[in-house]
């Protein structure tokens, strides 16, 4: 089982139908490179949501997409959080692109999953912040155009239990959780040798509980996952079957008349559209982090 084919990019034509027919659901996975403290590779987001999806496919069955890299950052309260856990560092190292090319992309990935005819599609992001409420948000509002059936997550959802297991602690960022995960996924990706000996600073966004880690606990939170997003497949493929479905969403044209009429309208009341999410106003001018923080007006979209 472990070697099964699930991949999208690697899998002969053949393989896809038979993988199509045998579960015709979709994995669509989404992360950003930037700094994950100096133990782990930029791409910890990304990496956890594809290989955990591979997993769950392999497992309860599913074809999964090949990853999305491309995520929201540098703006709005990204920036101000980016000024202070980055830092002005020489080079971000950050893939990143505006709310309004993600969530456009988003909505042509989910075009293409309705026009070969999958069911189900998991929309799974590893990459943390108001997004996640966002692709949420956009799941709700294109869904009753959309034939397949969509539930979208952040993977600390699919935790549930927790690091611990006392089902609080979630996601946080390059500190104990992620830096587990990944050292359970992929552990030549992880090298706690580099990790300061002083702990009361945060070198590139380290997460300060990252001397808790274990790869043990990491595999437990992965097996709760997969077993987690088997549930929700099984769900959606069973919510295809019992439920009175749109024709489904094909063309281009289609989908930029949903993305103009149902998606933009609201776009301006997406959380990562904000300028700020608490005291801190702003980066200071002189950040690297300054320059892409306020949110433009955007032309042609709905009145500020």
């Amino acid at each position: 089982m472990i070697d099964k084919k699930v991949r999208w990019e690697t899998m002969f034509p053949d393989e896809l139908e038979a993988a199509f027919a045998e579960c015709p659901l979709l994995y669509l996975t989404y992360g950003l490179c930037e700094p994950h403290g100096p133990q782990n590779a930029v791409g910890l987001d990304a990496l956890k949501a594809h290989t955990i999806a591979c997993l769950a496919a392999r497992a309860h069955g599913g074809i999964v997409a090949p990853p999305d890299y491309w995520h929201i950052n540098e703006l709005g309260g990204y920036a101000i959080w980016a000024h202070e856990w980055i830092g002005e560092v020489p080079r971000t190292w950050v893939t990143s692109v505006p709310p309004w090319v993600h969530f456009k992309n988003v909505l042509y990935q989910l075009r293409q999953a309705d026009a070969i005819g999958f069911q189900g599609v998991i929309l799974l992001t590893g990459h943390y912040g108001p997004n996640w409420e966002d692709l949420k948000t956009l799941v709700k509002l294109v869904q009753p155009y959309i034939r397949a059936r969509l539930y979208s997550l952040p993977d600390f959802e699919a935790n549930t239990p927790g690091f611990d297991g006392d089902g609080n602690s979630g996601g946080d960022h390059a500190g104990r959780v992620e830096t587990s995960l990944l050292m359970a996924l992929m552990p030549e990706l992880v090298d706690l040798e580099r990790v300061p000996d002083e702990m009361g600073v945060h070198p590139y966004a380290m997460g300060l509980s990252v001397s808790e880690s274990d790869r043990r606990i990491g595999e437990r939170m992965v097996a709760d996952e997969v077993r987690y997003l088997g549930e929700r497949a099984a769900e959606l493929l069973a919510a295809y079957q019992n439920t009175e479905l749109p024709a489904p969403l094909t063309t281009f044209g289609q989908t930029e008349a949903l993305w103009q009429e149902v998606v933009w309208p609201e776009l301006l009341k997406f959380c990562s559209m904000q300028n700020n999410w608490g005291a801190v106003a702003s980066p200071p001018e002189d950040s690297r982090w300054y320059a892409n923080w306020r949110v433009p007006e955007l032309g042609g979209g709905p009145s500020r």
